[in-house]
C-alpha cells in the first residue's frame, strides 16, 4: 500500500514536471541595442520574462565593456522567456522583425559594429525552419526596400548582462527615451514598417 502510494506521488510529479516544461519555452534574438529590445517583447502576452545579455562569441563571462568594444564576437541579445501555449515562436518572430532594420548588416539604427548586428539564435531545427520560413516569407512581401541581410545562427551560450542593464527602460524612464529618439530608432522603424503599437 505504501508503495503504492509513492509510486502514485511520483506519477504526480512527473506529470506536473512535464506540464511545467510545456508552458516554458527560450528564444534568443540580437536587435541592436538590448534596452530597446525588451520593451516589445514585454509587452506581448505569453512572454514570462526577459533578460539582456551576450551572445554569439567565445569570450567567457564577457563584460559589457569587452562586448562594446567590439572584439569578442559577442551580439547585445536578449532572451526570451515564454509560454508557447499562449504565443507562438512565429509570433515572436513577428515582434522581433518589426523592431529591427533587417536591411543593415553594419549594426542596427545608430549602434554601429559586430555587437549590435541583428541575428536570429535558434536552438533546434524546427526553430531554424520557423526562421528561414519568416525570413523568406518577409523577403518574397516586398515590403523592405532592400535585401534581408538579418542571419539566422545557430545558438550558443547566453551570458545575462550586469544588473543595471535590466528593465533598463523601467528604471531608467528618461534616460532610455532619450536615447532611443537620439538614436533615430523609432523614426527608422516607422519608415521601414509604418506607424506600430509593438515599439
Amino acid at each position: 500500500m505504501r508503495k503504492l502510494a509513492l509510486l502514485a506521488s511520483l506519477l504526480v510529479a512527473v506529470t506536473l514536471a512535464s506540464a511545467g516544461a510545456q508552458t516554458r519555452a527560450v528564444a534568443i534574438f540580437a536587435g541592436g541595442c538590448f534596452w530597446c529590445m525588451e520593451p516589445p517583447f514585454d509587452k506581448v502576452d505569453g512572454v514570462l520574462a526577459t533578460t539582456s545579455g551576450y551572445t554569439g562569441g567565445a569570450k567567457i563571462d564577457p563584460t559589457y565593456e569587452q562586448v562594446s568594444a567590439g572584439r569578442t564576437g559577442h551580439y547585445e541579445a536578449l532572451q526570451v522567456d515564454y509560454d508557447p501555449a499562449r504565443v507562438s515562436y512565429e509570433q515572436l518572430l513577428e515582434v522581433f522583425w518589426r523592431n529591427i532594420d533587417p536591411l543593415d548588416a553594419g549594426g542596427q539604427f545608430c549602434d554601429k559594429g559586430p555587437q549590435y548586428r541583428a541575428a536570429i539564435f535558434v536552438t533546434d531545427d524546427r526553430e531554424r525552419a520557423l526562421a528561414e520560413a519568416s525570413k523568406a516569407a518577409l523577403e518574397k512581401s516586398g515590403k523592405l526596400p532592400g535585401r534581408i541581410v538579418t542571419e539566422v545562427l545557430r545558438a550558443a551560450k547566453f551570458y545575462p548582462a550586469e544588473a543595471y542593464h535590466q528593465d533598463y527602460y523601467r528604471k531608467n524612464p528618461t534616460a532610455y527615451t532619450y536615447y532611443r529618439w537620439t538614436c533615430g530608432r523609432d523614426r527608422r522603424l516607422e519608415r521601414l514598417w509604418g506607424p506600430s503599437s509593438t515599439h
